[in-house]
């Protein structure tokens, strides 16, 4: 074993920073086994100096990120501070000085992966980056290495616990959505504003990572369709159920039945209880991985939280200090497919619309001959008078498979009927 240690920086301090200097203080002998090297916490770099940071040496906390990276003698940069600026200038930064990057930092990756990964591979570095997308859960290292020799062709996969635990929540007490978000706050799931979790910003940046992975294509956060939950109702529940069905915010990343061209999208979906992820409980994350020859392929556990994602950026940090003592470089991009990412009008699915019409005879033909019109085939409709309405009555309408452009057009049309007062819901269908 080498004797002397490899060095890291670490960028950012919170729940996961810390965790991830207590790991490595806490299991410096088992990891220096398994690298064939001791590793040695250099810097660590802060907004806070004065917090009292446990079993953190004083000596090591500066507030001076840029001067840490450049110093020159650091092997591996621990970015754990999240955002784009200055995380961005700061992973570069460190390429240029000789040293590899392990990130946890999503939003940047989706957003800038590719220039990360040329200027990482312009300076003969690593860029890693597991934790970006599901915590604990390997994910990023099966899909480029261990089916690096099959072809992906659908992952799906609910890859926010905060939200998972809401829409849970509402699915088995009944809970209004307003009612389990503010459990969920009062659990620490939910941050104060809740917002890049419920209207799916952070499930679309996971999204495009997975997608660009996936497919071997260049995948950007302005590429996802992204749908927030915060509409989602009791009432969108009882209709999941009546259908065998219940709802989970989805990450959909998908290569077309040609193999032309790939969509990336996030929103909320019915999907069948027998399909596996609806079974995926509370804050838990689950990837539901479909390939030509490996088949179906689930990743379960955690998805967040400070332990579990630490556990995830040592996985990497090993496998950086590993590819640093035989002087080789891990994967890096892989985008030679270069397939073009259609818009969610293209996109195909099934969809459950519920609508408020006057409860006479005549309304089911008409918003039938809406639906042939353009060219959306129905599967079931049921329609129920309400005692309590002014002569109105629910229509559920659940359609065959359709283009999501040619039910937009539908939808406008039904709007424009005397006979229907209102559209209540559209929930896509997936999974089957």
């Amino acid at each position: 074993m080498r004797t002397r240690p490899l060095k890291v920086a670490l960028l950012g301090c919170g729940v996961v920073g810390s965790e991830v200097a207590r790991i490595m203080t806490t299991h410096a002998d088992d990891l220096a086994a398994r690298i064939g090297a001791p590793v040695e916490l250099a810097g660590v770099a802060v907004r806070r100096p004065s917090r009292v940071r446990e079993g953190i040496d004083p000596a090591l906390v500066t507030t001076d990120a840029t001067a840490l990276v450049k110093r020159g003698d650091i092997d591996v940069v621990v970015e754990v501070i999240g955002g784009i600026e200055p995380a961005r200038t700061l992973i570069t930064t460190a390429f240029e000085y000789g040293a590899s990057v392990v990130s946890a930092n999503k939003a940047l990756l989706a957003q800038d992966g590719a220039a990360l990964h040329a200027a990482a591979e312009e300076h003969g570095e690593d860029l890693y980056y597991e934790a970006s997308v599901a915590g604990a859960i390997p994910l990023i290292r099966p899909l480029r290495e261990s089916l690096a020799g099959d072809k992906v062709n659908r992952v799906l996969g609910i890859v926010n616990g905060t939200t998972n635990f809401i829409l849970d929540k509402m699915d088995s007490s009944g809970a209004g959505y307003q009612e389990a978000l503010d459990e969920a706050t009062a659990l620490g799931y939910a941050e104060a504003d809740p917002t890049a979790d419920v209207e799916a910003f952070d499930a679309a940046a996971k999204a495009a990572i997975l997608a660009g992975i996936a497919f071997h294509t260049r995948v950007r956060l302005d590429d996802v369709y992204r749908e927030g939950m915060t509409e989602v109702t009791a009432s969108d529940f009882a209709s999941a159920r009546e259908m065998g069905c219940t709802i989970k915010l989805l990450a959909i990343c998908e290569r077309a039945a040609d193999g032309g061209s790939v969509t990336a999208r996030v929103h909320p979906a019915m999907i069948p209880l027998s399909h596996p992820l609806a079974s995926v409980r509370g804050a838990y994350n689950a990837v539901f991985v479909e390939s030509d020859a490996a088949g179906q392929l689930m990743f379960y556990g955690p998805g967040a939280g400070g332990a579990p994602t630490a556990s995830a950026v040592l996985g990497d940090l090993v496998a950086v200090c590993r590819n640093r003592l035989s002087g080789a470089t891990g994967p890096g991009e892989s985008a030679y497919a270069a397939l073009p990412v259609s818009p969610m009008g293209d996109v195909v699915t099934r969809y459950h619309i519920s609508l408020d019409v006057a409860d006479k005879p005549g309304v089911l033909a008409q918003v039938a001959t809406v639906f042939a019109e353009h060219g959306v085939s129905i599967d079931t409709v049921r329609q129920q008078g309400r005692q309590d309405s002014d002569g109105e009555a629910s229509l559920v309408v659940v359609t065959h498979r359709a283009s999501d452009a040619s039910l937009t057009g539908t939808v406008e049309a039904l709007r424009k009927l005397d006979t229907v007062r209102g559209v209540a819901s559209i929930m896509r269908v997936e999974g089957e």
